[in-house]
């Protein structure tokens, strides 16, 4: 857990708060908890280099048909 504390008694809750956040981005916390958030399985190398290969092949069909005028 991240805790932070007042430096002085007249720091204001502005920069307390801007401290706050400052090291939980930092610490990398938030990154971790949103990557988490929905779990994928894993998928083998073979797999991903083949969806890889679909993904650009269908982004160069749009181009293609976007550079036509379709």
């Amino acid at each position: 857990m991240i805790q932070v504390t007042k430096k002085d008694a007249k720091e204001s809750p502005e920069n307390l708060i801007r401290r706050f956040t400052r090291r939980v981005q930092q610490s990398g916390v938030l990154a971790q908890a949103k990557s988490e958030q929905n779990f994928e399985k894993e998928i083998s190398k073979r797999q991903r280099r083949e969806r890889a290969i679909q993904r650009n092949e269908r982004r160069s069909e749009k181009f293609k048909k976007i550079r036509l005028g379709r």
